[in-house]
């Protein structure tokens, strides 16, 4: 498999790095559909919302490490542009052993004061329990999920996304399975969910290792030293941090967000969680073509092609255009059945597809935004990026509170698209800037 995309036609480059990347977030949120899908025709729709009730709590760690691995995936890119290859080892070795021992203590800490962490939430009394019992075991899984996503970070610098999806794959399969039988079978409620979850994750996170250490040698880790290059430790963080601050910050700003909603009511946190979870699958393709050009235009940074990764911009913001529109289509039409998959009552469902119908309308804007970011990325702004990401969170909280007396319930759809707005805005200037920069030289 040729891995190189610093040369040859960039849209075919794009289209075969970014579809294994789509398919993998389609099978990873899929761990999420099984879970609200049995329990929400297995224990009701109460059981259902509390694992809605938590789910931006447990996003927050697991978006602080897609954050800080996205930041890993442009090193590794343009190191591979560059043709240095060994330092892909350093950079795998320091931070899956670095960043797993930090979110073990962390998690072990989330999981003991659990019940303090829902009363912050103001989490309904009627679901507290669901809700306790699934976010306990799920922070069990995350330190797999640094793990694996360390991995996948620099298989995707390398322009490898077939493995990641691989293992997702089977990992999705195993879910399905082990949610039947706890769920299903066991009634083990929403704890049973998450234990499917988290063994899946275990799986998924061995097997990916076993494939990156066989299929590449010069990931294996040589020695002690390895673990210890203070160049890679350096560099890593400073692409690393900024987008883990972002996602962190966002992730928090969706905590504030999520206790803003819980004040509504089980049946508003059971209809917006569950339209967000079929929101979420659909914008993958949106947010893996930027992935996509950010990857592709790092590695023609490191290997000094500029041009080519311009190139990269316009032809990925096509292709996202496109499928922005297809995914709006896609949603206003079918939305309310998707939902109406998962148990909720008819009210509920009522509620979630005029959530679709409001925020579906601006989902060209969200992708334009993001092949933008993806250009940024690449070119190793990620300060920026993580700027213009917390600039825009802001504007939604703000909306969220000031607006409500306006647009009710479906404040939570209306603010979340004016950040899209501002979010685009953001990094069009910043865009203009960096190109006035390259004429001005």
């Amino acid at each position: 498999m040729n891995n190189n995309m610093t040369q040859g036609n960039i849209a075919r480059a794009l289209t075969a790095f970014t579809v294994p990347l789509i398919l993998s977030g389609v099978f990873q949120q899929l761990f999420n559909w099984v879970d609200a899908f049995i329990v929400g025709n297995a224990e009701g729709e109460l059981a259902l919302a509390g694992i809605g009730a938590v789910t931006s709590t447990y996003s927050m760690f697991v978006m602080i490490i897609v954050g800080f691995t996205s930041g890993l995936s442009v090193l590794a890119a343009q190191r591979f542009g560059m043709g240095r290859i060994e330092d892909l080892k350093y950079i795998l070795a320091f931070f899956s052993m670095a960043l797993g021992a930090l979110f073990l203590v962390v998690c072990a800490m989330g999981a003991v004061f659990v019940e303090d962490i829902l009363v912050m939430m103001d989490t309904p009394e009627n679901i507290f329990l669901h809700a306790k019992h699934y976010l306990q075991i799920m922070f069990a899984g995350i330190p797999f999920l640094v793990v694996y996503n360390t991995f996948c970070a620099v298989l995707r610098g390398l322009g490898d996304s077939r493995a990641p999806f691989v293992s997702v794959l089977v990992c999705s399969v195993i879910n399905v399975v082990l949610d039947l039988i706890f769920v299903a079978g066991l009634r083990w409620g929403t704890g049973g969910a998450a234990i499917a979850t988290v063994l899946s994750q275990i799986a998924m996170t061995v097997y990916l290792v076993c494939y990156a250490v066989w299929r590449y040698p010069v990931l294996r880790p040589g020695s002690v030293r390895d673990l210890f290059n203070r160049g890679t430790a350096g560099e890593g963080t400073r692409f690393g941090l900024p987008p883990a601050i972002q996602s962190g910050t966002t992730s928090f700003g969706n905590i504030i967000l999520q206790r803003f909603m819980n004040g509504f009511g089980d049946q508003i946190v059971a209809a917006v969680t569950t339209a967000y979870r079929v929101d979420t699958v659909l914008l993958l393709p949106i947010i893996n073509f930027g992935s996509g050009i950010a990857t592709v235009a790092a590695q023609n940074i490191g290997a000094g092609r500029p041009d080519r990764a311009r190139q990269a911009l316009k032809t990925g913001a096509a292709m996202i255009a496109g499928v922005s529109v297809f995914m709006t289509l896609l949603i206003v039409l079918t939305g309310k059945y998707l939902i109406a998959m998962f148990g909720l009552t008819p009210e509920s469902v009522e509620i979630g597809r005029q959530f679709f119908v409001q925020i579906a309308s601006f989902y060209v804007v969200y992708g334009l935004a993001m092949a933008v970011r993806g250009y940024l990325e690449g070119l190793g702004d990620m300060t920026f990026s993580g700027m213009a990401g917390i600039a825009a969170l802001l504007v939604r909280i703000s909306v969220s509170y000031a607006c409500v007396g306006v647009f009710g319930r479906m404040v939570i759809a209306y603010a979340e698209a004016f950040s899209w707005v501002v979010l685009l805005v953001l990094y069009l200037l910043r865009y203009a800037w960096k190109s006035r920069g390259r004429t001005d030289r």
